[in-house]
């Protein structure tokens, strides 16, 4: 009888959950226990495709706009953030949904610094210079290129004309929060030699810089100190 109780006993410890490992944080992250940290810097990630008005593929990795913006908001009101750094690696996606993203951020009043890490492309351009400061990694690249549509179009001169202002809102944007020259941007923009089945450029990380669309090639520390060093002057 006492054998038998103590197997009954060591079985129900087995049931028991094990509390120490946060099957949560292992389920999502792959990590057992993520370091905790305060910091006076708040992270935001743009990563995948930019989720606009349509709601993208189950299947796309994608940044809602609705959750960048609350975001945004929430770090210019905090009185513990006082700078926000931002880390880019997507395709594009809509583009007056990070058109919105990046006037937003380049209205902030506290000091914002970005990074391109693989890639920023399409509406990525304008969002990694929408920044005080911005660097890329030696590895990353961004595509340029004039802006698409979906769906139905109407072959009509209005359309031309829409897409026309669409593009200019797009290369105005750059061209003021860059040191890229618009004739440049545009021959950029339209070259028909660089890619097999599509207009534009693409731009590797000292090749951003030598055009002026983005500040300075560097990484994760070179950004921190950065920003720090704008808040400090703050």
């Amino acid at each position: 009888m006492h054998n038998e109780y103590l197997a009954g006993q060591n079985a129900e410890e087995h049931e028991k959950p094990v509390e120490n490992i946060p099957t949560e944080t292992i389920k999502e992250l792959g990590e057992v226990k993520i370091p905790e940290f305060k910091s006076n810097i708040h992270v935001m990630t743009i990563i995948g495709q930019i989720e606009g008005h349509i709601m993208l593929p189950p299947q796309n990795k994608a940044t809602k706009y609705e959750h960048i913006i609350p975001q945004i908001v929430a770090v210019e009101e905090s009185n513990e953030i006082e700078g926000l750094l931002l880390i880019l690696n997507t395709v594009g996606g809509d583009v007056e949904a990070g058109l919105a993203i990046a006037e937003l951020i380049n209205s902030m009043s506290k000091p914002t610094v970005s990074i391109v890490l693989g890639g920023g492309h399409s509406i990525g351009v304008p969002l990694a210079v929408s920044t005080h400061y911005s660097y890329i990694a030696p590895t990353a690249t961004m595509t340029i290129h004039p802006i698409r549509m979906n769906g139905l179009i109407i072959g009509v001169p209005q359309t031309y004309d829409y897409f026309n202002k669409m593009q200019e809102r797009i290369i105005n944007f750059i061209t003021d929060h860059s040191n890229i020259k618009k004739p440049t941007l545009k021959k950029l923009m339209f070259t028909t030699s660089e890619m097999a089945n599509d207009v534009g450029t693409v731009l590797v990380g000292t090749e951003a810089v030598k055009y002026g669309l983005i500040d300075e090639v560097g990484g994760l520390k070179n950004a921190l100190r950065k920003l720090r060093n704008l808040i400090e002057k703050e």
